[in-house]
């Protein structure tokens, strides 16, 4: 398992972290080569249009004469060379289909978290859930380098949202819905403390059967 360095949100050094096994997969470049092809094409609406000649709202009929005037012979005003008139070769309105199904969007986020790991661009954060004003974790970010980085929280950590969005040349993300263009984009992965913390299983006592409660009585 991989172990990355753990800090405090005031900057101060904790023992290493070590991350699931999510972190430790074997990277699949051509796996992330494709899902950012498709999250980059998911990130633009396609709705970008111009009018051609054939939309422009101009008169058709034609400038001067065929011959004789010592000009270029044009039809109409509408042709892209003139100013006002159509655009050749513009963009369209087309609908991004690309996608990607949900075992390789894991199989991708994974292999991504697995690269970042292992160049030494995760690092985790105990005290999130603490953040209220922007000056809370500028400390952490001295000790990370003032890099560009990405903030993964959990579902603790919804309050300091709003104070980290604040912060110049960071992210914030939830760490649930991240997905691999965000995390390969995201510069320096800091890790909320609270996203691998282990559920305490409560154990219920189970009820006495009639036998026993037969037994007890006597």
């Amino acid at each position: 398992m991989a172990k990355v360095k753990a800090y405090t949100i005031k900057g101060i050094i904790q023992p290493d972290f070590t991350l699931p096994k999510e972190f430790g997969e074997k990277v699949n470049a051509s796996l992330i080569a494709q899902a950012l092809r498709v999250f980059e094409a998911r990130g633009h609406t396609g709705l970008s249009k111009v009018k051609t000649r054939a939309e422009i709202n101009r008169t058709k009929k034609k400038l001067y004469k065929q011959k004789g005037t010592g000009g270029a012979r044009h039809g109409s005003r509408r042709a892209p060379i003139f100013v006002g008139g159509g655009i050749a070769h513009g963009p369209k309105v087309e609908e991004r289909e690309l996608s990607l199904p949900k075992r390789l969007r894991v199989a991708s986020r994974n292999s991504v978290l697995s690269l970042k790991a292992g160049l030494g661009e995760v690092v985790t954060a105990s005290g999130l859930e603490k953040v209220i004003k922007t000056k809370d974790i500028l400390p952490l970010l001295k000790v990370v380098g003032n890099k560009r980085c990405t903030f993964l929280l959990s579902d603790k950590s919804v309050g300091a949202k709003r104070a980290l969005k604040n912060l110049d040349n960071a992210d914030v993300i939830f760490y649930k819905s991240a997905n691999a263009l965000d995390l390969f984009r995201g510069g320096v992965l800091i890790l909320d403390g609270n996203l691998f913390e282990t559920k305490k299983v409560e154990v219920k006592a189970k009820p006495a059967t009639k036998k026993v409660r037969k037994a007890t009585k006597k």
